[in-house]
């Protein structure tokens, strides 16, 4: 029986991680059984763009511990989630699937079916043992299928500390990593999941300023107008994409302290883009490229960085073979494509060019549409181009513009808009909805969308051009489109089998708004 869900007593964290490192550096000397399989540690950030870190060269943000694990492994430029949500990019990275392959745990705040095993439950079917700190797969509803702990795995939640700044988690992410570690039997491999809230929504107006950094360091995107308002709300999310960078270097200590950490495959990602409009939940690059790096020791040589496109399920694979887990493919089909070679060449660049594209999809996000309506999006994304199918243009992809009230009249106009989180720079589009200078940004975050769309990433990171109709770009368009339609037809997906209604009917266990029927 596995018994590395004992919860400790508390006590101080500074004593409890003092005898964490004593613990497990004790088994570390005097089991060789456990070295011998690696550790896994996932750390996993609520909502960052790729581009968000000092070791990409954003000039408002220090994160030196993602910087160590992409300088002393392996940076990827090209890491995607398979969706631009959390949940379904969660229950994706956890089964190895598409999300159009796991029903309810696919769509956001919906459910996850038992019938579909994690990685962390076949880990600890295989003797690892495992668990969780933060944001595991959420939000939803994991008990209405009958499992009774989070898919990631065991939750250890009982240190919290006082973070600097509101709208911060109190929850003391490395104490409780220091938790597991000090009730970890020794003769047993782990893998822990670390998923931060941070930088999700809502963050302290003003923080990133009061931090101390500057607004002419804050890199605006093209699809947002360059306000003071929008400044300072890109540094408040830098703020806390710190914090979550202070968490993973006391992980990296504890690891140190414990002779763990070369045995140990760290993977650092984030489950979707940053929390702005056109952003999150949006198929564009901001919505779904996300930052990657791996370490693994001497496994995986240092210092590279390679631009092979790599989803987050090609992740799921990696780990079944660094670990040398076997599962049954009709019980556990992965979707993915390790990368474990990859991570193991000595190679720059594209070392992989078999490896073409990634695949990413959404379909509900929040609740903002008539009868929960979804926005149905397939994405394929190679190194060059990234061609997006809109299966139900006519609705608004950002959910729509205005809701109603309780009494169910109408709120006023631009009260929709609930896929965009709540934000000052929301709150700026949406005041300048009749300014020339601010309104087309607010159309391309909310405005209809044609059924194709098509960019060329190189010359148009931002993903403003629409290349879908321009007659040179048409042979792209056309291999692209082919090859979405056949990946989405050999996996399954009912999007393009029969249509795909079966996503408007699976339940949603958050708030549901009303709104009123189209035309009205």
């Amino acid at each position: 029986m596995n018994l590395c869900f004992v919860s400790l007593s508390k006590s101080s964290t500074s004593l409890l991680m003092m005898i964490a490192a004593i613990t497990v550096i004790a088994a570390s000397n005097t089991n060789p059984v456990a070295a011998e399989r690696p550790n896994i540690l996932i750390a996993v950030s609520d909502d960052q763009s790729w581009q968000h870190t000092s070791f990409a060269g954003y000039p408002a943000i220090s994160t030196p511990a993602f910087d160590r694990i992409a300088r002393e492994g392996v940076y990827f430029r090209n890491g995607f989630a398979p969706s631009p949500g959390c949940s379904p990019c969660r229950a994706a990275f956890l089964t190895g699937r598409h999300t159009w392959q796991i029903e309810e745990a696919g769509t956001h705040a919906s459910s996850f079916p038992s019938k579909y095993i994690t990685f962390p439950d076949l880990l600890e079917q295989n003797g690892y043992c495992i668990g969780l700190t933060g944001k595991g797969w959420s939000p939803g509803n994991f008990k209405v299928d009958g499992r009774n702990r989070n898919p990631a795995g065991p939750t250890f939640s009982q240190r919290s500390n006082a973070p600097p700044y509101k709208g911060m988690s109190r929850n003391d992410y490395a104490a409780n990593f220091a938790d597991f570690l000090a009730q970890k039997p020794s003769d047993q491999p782990f893998c822990f999941w670390f998923g931060a809230t941070e930088p999700h929504r809502g963050f302290e107006k003003g923080s990133g300023i009061k931090s101390g950094k500057k607004p002419a360091d804050a890199t605006v995107p093209g699809f947002l107008p360059d306000h003071p308002e929008i400044r300072s709300d890109l540094l408040d999310y830098c703020v806390e994409i710190e914090w979550f960078d202070t968490h993973l270097g006391r992980m990296i200590q504890l690891l140190e302290q414990a002779d763990e950490l070369e045995n140990t495959l760290i993977i650092v990602t984030s489950d979707n883009g940053m929390a702005f409009p056109r952003a999150k939940a949006n198929l564009y690059d901001h919505g779904f490229h996300v930052p990657l790096a791996i370490r693994w020791g001497k496994q995986v040589p240092a210092g590279r960085i390679v631009d092979d496109v790599v989803s987050l399920v090609d992740l799921t694979a990696t780990i079944f073979d660094a670990t040398e887990v076997t599962h049954n493919s009709k019980e556990f089909p992965v979707s993915g494509n390790s990368i474990l070679n990859l991570l193991k060449s000595d190679r720059q660049g594209t070392v992989e060019p078999q490896r073409k594209a990634v695949y990413s999809a959404r379909e509900r996000h929040s609740s903002s549409r008539y009868m929960n309506w979804t926005y149905p999006q397939r994405a394929i994304r190679t190194q060059d181009y990234l061609l997006i199918r809109n299966f139900r243009p006519e609705r608004w992809p950002a959910g729509d513009p205005r809701q109603l009230k309780p009494d169910g009249t109408l709120a006023p106009p631009h009260s929709g808009y609930t896929d965009i989180d709540p934000c000052p720079s929301l709150d700026v589009l949406i005041a300048g909805a009749d300014d020339p200078q601010i309104a087309p940004f607010l159309q391309l975050a909310v405005a209809k969308r044609p059924a194709i769309e098509l960019f060329h990433i190189p010359t148009d990171p931002d993903c403003l051009n629409n290349l879908a109709e321009h007659p040179e770009h048409q042979q792209a368009r056309g291999q692209l489109a082919e090859e979405l339609e056949r990946h989405l037809r050999e996996t399954g997906d009912p999007r393009v089998i029969d249509g795909g209604e079966i996503w408007e009917t699976y339940p949603r266990y958050s708030r549901i708004r009303s709104f009123p029927p189209p035309g009205e």
